[in-house]
């Protein structure tokens, strides 16, 4: 191949891959800007409300940057995170079923926004040991097309690649599924057997910053691909 050759095909496969991922970017950046203002608008309605049922629940919004926003909500926190990579899937990925993805080069590259559960006392009390859980990651391509992978129904009502479009109806449903399924996913104790042993400076702290794990469920398998357990 000429030297002229090979440089022809750098810039063709840059005009076409990478303005192709900038401007899949340009589109998740967006999207997650109105996750940003949803968020914002749900937490302040329900605050609203909860406020005149019982004033010691709190319903909060934050803004944490360019690529992350969180609500909490009594003892949980969700945390939406937009990765700033753009990505595709291996070809035993599920996505290659549809004929919307193989009929059209570059539909299948997404940008992502991933959302995770944390216990609010976690993050309030900087318990560094503590674990959260992803229960959402949503990819968003070209077009705007958009399916999630997740818990229960964020896993299973919104995976039509093919015809479903990321719009301010489709950003509010998802942060309410969200925020239902935490609110199902309760915390529960781990076995005995596996807390039973404390060291000493483990002890001396546990009144402050708790360094023993803490999470949701803790000593139990995660079911990552049974969502009948949560």
């Amino acid at each position: 191949m000429e030297k002229t050759d090979s440089r022809e095909l750098i810039l063709k496969t840059l005009a076409d891959k990478a303005c192709t991922k900038m401007d899949i970017y340009n589109k998740t950046k967006e999207t997650f800007s109105k996750f940003k203002v949803h968020l914002k608008e749900i937490a302040e309605e329900l605050q609203g409300k909860m406020g005149k049922v019982d004033e010691c629940i709190i319903i909060e919004y934050k803004d944490n940057g360019d690529y992350e926003a969180e609500i909490r909500f009594a003892g949980d926190v969700l945390i939406f995170h937009m990765h700033t990579d753009i990505f595709d899937f291996d070809k035993s990925h599920g996505i290659w079923k549809s004929s919307y993805v193989n009929e059209e080069n570059r539909l299948s590259y997404c940008g992502m926004i991933n959302v995770y559960n944390f216990l609010a006392n976690s993050l309030q009390y900087d318990r560094q040991n503590d674990i959260g859980y992803m229960i959402a990651r949503i990819f968003i391509n070209k077009e705007q097309h958009f399916f999630v992978e997740g818990k229960r129904q964020l896993g299973f009502l919104y995976n039509n690649f093919a015809k479903s479009i990321i719009d301010d109806k489709a950003i509010v449903s998802i942060i309410e599924s969200a925020i239902l399924y935490c609110l199902d996913f309760d915390l529960l104790t781990p076995p005995y057997d596996q807390v039973k042993e404390v060291r000493v400076a483990e002890m001396k702290e546990i009144s402050s910053k708790t360094p023993i794990k803490t999470g949701k469920r803790l000593g139990f398998r995660f079911q990552a691909d049974d969502d009948s357990i949560g």
